[in-house]
């Protein structure tokens, strides 16, 4: 457990991609509260290839600043500060003015009670799924939600506390998207690291939104799947094996009312394939106990 006092050093890092129009008054914002809170720090602003005047706004700050030569993504930005980061207690915010930093002196002393990380759960109108968003997202949720066996009321909240000596290690297999969060939440869940969420209200952002929906989402779900692989793959084989069972169940059902016979064929052997995924499952995982075993040694 650590100290209840908000003493420790932190490192706030803030990835900026054409936020000329309020990375100002998100850094005034951050140094106001912990100046207020009497937190010592360091601001840490990666410009991730701005191609408008944020460079140039970013000179006056006097903060610590990291510029990539070209646009290369949300979360390379998020990487590339967090290595430079100084302190082991890191604080991650966008530089859109979405997220009230004036949580964060909360989330500390939630943090400061032995979690590994402590996550900002968006709450508001700002936050309510569009009719575009809300399926998409609630997929998305479910997955995590079935790969972590626990509820996650926010997958990927850009508000977050955590513990840079927890996070280094599996930071390589992190994506550099804005899928970043979604991984990071995933990778400390799987590997049974303590995380708490705690509910905050989301603002309306300055300036446009760089996030592709479809795009975003289908890359989102490739590096979802990619970490169940990597963490538990017989979670991921048990996921399409119910899959195979739901639609072997609608085969046989449909089938048997429409005296289609051939639908009944298609649910027995849906009802094979499932009993397959399932035993490739078993197999993949004690594969990956036998490499973990090894790698310990």
């Amino acid at each position: 457990m650590r100290s209840n006092e908000l003493n420790q050093p932190i490192s706030i890092v803030i990835p900026a991609y054409n936020e000329e129009s309020a990375i100002v008054d998100t850094i005034d914002e951050v140094k106001r509260v912990c100046q207020s809170a009497n937190l010592s720090y360091e601001i840490i602003v990666v410009n991730d290839g701005s191609t408008d005047h944020t460079e140039d706004q970013l000179k006056l700050t006097g903060v610590t600043v990291i510029t990539h030569p070209h646009n290369i993504g949300y979360g390379r930005s998020l990487k590339d500060g967090i290595k430079a980061a100084q302190y082991d207690t890191i604080v991650i915010t966008d530089a859109d003015c979405t997220y009230p930093f004036d949580k964060t002196p909360e989330l500390l002393e939630v943090f400061n009670k032995g979690f590994d990380m402590v996550v900002g759960a968006r709450t508001g109108k700002y936050y309510q799924e569009s009719i575009l968003k809300a399926p998409l997202r609630r997929i998305l949720r479910f997955i995590v939600e079935f790969s972590a066996e626990r509820k996650i009321p926010d997958i990927n909240s850009g508000l977050r506390v955590f513990s840079k000596s927890k996070l280094i290690p599996m930071l390589p297999r992190l994506c550099n998207t804005f899928s970043f969060t979604t991984s990071m939440t995933l990778g400390f869940m799987m590997t049974g690291k303590f995380v708490k969420y705690v509910d905050i209200p989301y603002y309306n952002r300055k300036g446009k939104t760089k996030v592709k929906l479809f795009k975003d989402s289908l890359r989102t779900l490739q590096y979802i799947l990619q970490a169940i692989n990597y963490y538990n793959p017989l979670k991921l084989f048990m996921l399409f094996s119910w899959c195979s069972i739901i639609l072997s169940f609608w085969f046989f059902v449909f089938g048997i009312f429409t005296h289609w016979n051939t639908l009944v064929s298609f649910g027995i052997g849906s009802a094979l394939l499932s009993l397959i995924i399932l035993s490739c499952g078993l197999l993949a995982d004690s594969l990956k106990q036998i490499v973990d075993k090894n790698a310990e040694m």
